[in-house]
């Protein structure tokens, strides 16, 4: 169950596909005239509906499907620019290469690029009206506490998403609803509390699925809309129900196949850069060009994890620290270094050798994870698989400068330990080299 959000995803895609048809025979009734014609417009559609796969492939990546992005109009608009300038370079490329679809696509690539990403933008914006009031799927929340208040505010700031908040409730107020007589106006009823469940309650639930409305617990809600886990919820019936690691076996292993073949590509593709970042590090301040740090890997192992040295030597002499967001030991080239991720490329060989996965939760300092598992509730848990070079915590959240800000991560890690799977591994990988490819 998601709610809906999958219905709103693909209608999106549904209005994309027929809009960029309409875009196509507007392009080419400008670009021809009166010599416009069905021939015309079928030698024209196979070639641009091959690159509307890619584009739409890459607009995805880019969240060009994500709901909360509706409302932030810069970044739609970032967005749409963004794709109008791939359309217009990736288009050109393509016709260049493949000159046999005997079409003259200059002119009418350019009116449809500019008429394709108008219509993208405008039915992004009616979009968001419609969901905003349309569809609404009703939602009453069963007791107060830090997730179902941050669960309240998110459906109050994002009516696009579908999901219609109507306020706490608790079992007197229940009972009158269901007593009242009226059709009930609710959809889903979301159990914040970890209650024992008594006949009363047992009679209350009954008689609300007999009238069509869905019970659903606080941290299924809150995984859907926040694609995280909360730790309050956690206990050791949730690893009984939710972590089938005798399942995931053939993907583990197949995954460290993966992970061999990719991280060798990685390390020949950029091979050249290895010197030059070694000869920049070297020139600035005479150093190490590597640096190695311990961190702790799969069942508490602990590993040197390898990167390109980005601060000043010497820079934790007086113990481990937080890294700051302006942090005065890094280094002129380890700015560079660190803006365009260059400086994890040396972490290619810990994942040959095994230490680390390509995608996994983050791996740790051993300093850091005692004091984290003394603040937060099970993260040992994440321990149980691999750590990664990137993952969903990575792409979801900012870097971690603090324990409030590690257990937010660790919310994303326990929904990527739950959830991994070759999908979600490809589009953390693809999503990541987004991120490089903006740095």
């Amino acid at each position: 169950m998601n709610l809906g959000l999958s219905f709103r995803r693909n209608f999106l895609l549904f209005g994309d596909i027929l809009l960029f048809l309409l875009a196509l025979i507007i392009s080419l009734l400008i670009g021809f005239g009166k010599d416009f014609n069905s021939h015309v417009f079928l030698r024209h559609l196979f070639p641009f509906s091959m690159l509307l796969l890619f584009w739409l492939f890459f607009f995805s990546i880019e969240g060009g499907y994500d709901l909360y992005a509706l409302k932030n109009n810069l970044s739609l608009i970032g967005k749409v620019v963004f794709l109008f300038i791939f359309v217009i370079v990736s288009s050109s490329l393509f016709f260049y290469f493949f000159k046999n679809f005997q079409i003259t696509p200059k002119q009418n690539l350019i009116n449809f690029s500019l008429i394709f990403c108008l219509f993208i933008f405008s039915w992004r914006k009616l979009a968001l009206s419609l969901y905003s009031k349309h569809f609404q799927y009703k939602i009453v929340i069963l007791g107060v506490n830090r997730c179902s208040k941050k669960l309240a505010n998110q459906l109050i700031k994002n009516p696009q998403l579908g999901w219609r908040f109507k306020g706490f409730v608790n079992q007197k107020n229940l009972k009158k609803i269901i007593k009242s007589g009226d059709k009930i106006d609710i959809n889903l009823l979301v159990l914040a509390e970890k209650f024992k469940i008594d006949k009363e309650k047992e009679n209350l639930f009954f008689d609300l699925l007999s009238h069509k409305v869905d019970i659903l617990n606080l941290d299924e809600v809150y995984e859907i809309i926040f694609q995280r886990i909360p730790v309050e919820f956690i206990n050791y019936s949730w690893f009984i129900n939710n972590l089938k690691e005798g399942k995931k076996e053939f993907f583990d292993k197949t995954k460290r196949v993966l992970d061999i073949i990719l991280a060798s590509l990685i390390l020949i593709a950029t091979s050249f850069l290895w010197l030059l970042i070694a000869i920049a590090i070297k020139l600035e301040d005479k150093g190490p060009v590597f640096y190695k740090q311990k961190r702790v890997g799969r069942d508490k192992t602990v590993f040197y994890l390898i990167k390109f040295r980005s601060m000043v030597p010497n820079a934790e002499k007086n113990g481990p620290l937080w890294a700051e967001k302006n942090d005065p030991r890094v280094t002129k080239v380890g700015k560079i270094l660190r803006r365009t991720h260059l400086d994890e490329l040396p972490q290619m060989i810990n994942v040959l050798k095994g230490d680390i996965s390509l995608v996994g939760p983050r791996p740790e300092r051993p300093e850091f994870v005692e004091k984290l598992e003394k603040e937060i509730p099970y993260y040992h848990l994440r321990h149980i698989i691999k750590p990664g070079f990137t993952g969903w915590a990575q792409i979801k959240f900012r870097y971690a400068r603090s324990v409030i800000d590690s257990l937010e991560k660790f919310e994303y890690d326990l929904y990527y330990i739950k959830n991994r799977s070759f999908v979600l591994d490809i589009y953390i990988l693809l999503k990541t080299f987004g991120l490089l490819f903006r740095g």
